[in-house]
């Protein structure tokens, strides 16, 4: 009897989107990732990855000064990456918000669910990014507290 392994995903070339800095950049980043995953068969969990995504969209809005913002979204043989570029040279922070609080806890959750997350600096102002490492099982969600979870900056 043979057996196969799983097959992984090819790396595959980035898809590089421009988005209007406005409220429904976050929706259609969310789309797009959740677009990319199921075309490419990546084997991560999908809501995670949209949530994550729509944090740092929200972020490069609220906190930056562009007027647009890019998202680009690759495929490793390993793991998803998601990158957002924006022009604002701020340092993101995560913050230590209380439970109820409305706002500030998106770079904590950021820092929670993925793999690994951190921001780089551009001559045009930084990007801050996430990756999720693909799951054993394709339509099953990755149990995050056995990951190593980096959460550096820089």
């Amino acid at each position: 009897m043979d057996t196969m392994a799983p097959t992984r995903p090819a790396v595959r070339s980035p898809r590089r989107i421009s988005l209007a800095a406005t409220p429904a950049a976050a929706a259609e980043a969310r789309g797009l990732v959740q677009a990319a995953i199921c075309a490419w068969g990546v084997p991560v969990d999908r809501s995670v990855a949209a949530l994550l995504t729509s944090e740092l969209v929200t972020n490069a809005i609220m906190h930056g000064p562009s007027q647009t913002v890019t998202l680009v979204i690759s495929c490793g043989r390993h793991e998803l990456r998601v990158n957002v570029h924006d022009t604002s040279q701020s340092a993101p922070g995560l913050v230590d918000a209380p439970v109820d609080a409305e706002a500030g806890r998106g770079l904590m959750l950021v820092s929670t669910l993925s793999t690994d997350w951190g921001f780089h600096r551009t001559p045009a102002g930084k990007v801050v990014y996430f990756t999720l490492a693909f799951s054993d099982e394709p339509d099953e969600s990755a149990d995050r507290s056995s990951k190593g979870r980096h959460g550096h900056i820089g």
